[in-house]
């Protein structure tokens, strides 16, 4: 009973954090300015697959015989106020905007390799993780390569 305790507080913890990046993305697109009107595509494609990962995790939760969270964490709320805090002082040019994605995707990672080192997960969970985590790891590269790219411009 320990072992699924454990496995539904991990898949929680990873659920309200793929809804913070699905949030954070979605509210990036929305607010984005017609010179980075390029981003929108990617912001798009990162927010679907953080909502595609809670399906995944919310059905998992569900196997387990709980019922999954459906918020947000404290400091991803927070994060996204200080982005509206930083883009109302200026802080919205495509540098700032990509960097303040990518504090938001190492964060998504942290918490995946986190959940991953976790020895009681069960192997189908721990094999979903492994898959999310590949996808979540991409998004930040493509995001860094990103931010990399417009500094050398800057």
């Amino acid at each position: 009973m320990e072992n699924r305790e454990k496995t539904v507080e991990v898949l929680n913890d990873l659920i309200e954090i793929n809804n913070d990046r699905a949030d954070g993305f979605e509210k990036a697109s929305a607010d984005i300015k017609e010179e980075n009107i390029d981003l929108k595509a990617v912001f798009d494609k990162l927010a679907s697959e953080s909502r595609t990962n809670v399906i995944e995790l919310a059905g998992l939760v569900g196997e387990n015989g709980e019922k999954p969270d459906s918020g947000n964490t404290i400091l991803g709320t927070l994060h996204r106020a200080w982005i509206d805090i930083k883009a109302g002082f200026g802080g919205d040019d495509r540098h700032s905007i990509l960097a303040e994605c990518e504090r938001g995707e190492d964060a998504i990672k942290k918490s995946y390799r986190d959940a991953l080192q976790e020895n009681e997960l069960e192997a189908g969970v721990r094999e979903v993780l492994l898959s999310q985590q590949q996808g979540v790891n991409a998004g930040h590269d493509a995001i860094k390569a990103l931010r990399d790219a417009q500094k050398v411009i800057d």
